[in-house]
């Protein structure tokens, strides 16, 4: 067994946002997140098949649902966003990593 820090590991340049998974099942998939000014594409929606909790770790993001308006998530802020629940994200800070940590259920 060995320990790992969230916090470790992150390129010093994100072309592209990057995904790690971290642990999981089946049933379950436990991921880093991590962008850096990237968004979701401007037509489309990522419209999952499990349930997705998401926390910033660090950072700042928006994201927007395809039926309410935007929500602005902070250091700290987690929501749970259903499955099938239409969903984007429209922005991240182009100025410092965003790290997220979510689990996919």
């Amino acid at each position: 067994m060995k320990s790992h820090n969230i916090f470790s590991g992150i390129p010093g340049r994100l072309d592209q946002e990057l995904f790690e998974l971290l642990a999981g099942n089946d049933r379950v998939a436990i991921e880093r997140i991590i962008s850096k000014g990237q968004k979701s594409p401007e037509s489309g929606w990522y419209d999952q098949e499990r349930n997705e909790w998401v926390l910033v770790l660090k950072g700042k993001a928006v994201l927007s649902f395809e039926d309410q308006a935007s929500i602005h998530l902070n250091e700290g802020d987690f929501m749970n966003i259903p499955a099938h629940k239409k969903h984007k994200v429209v922005w991240t800070d182009p100025n410092n990593e965003t790290i997220w940590l979510a689990v996919h259920y």
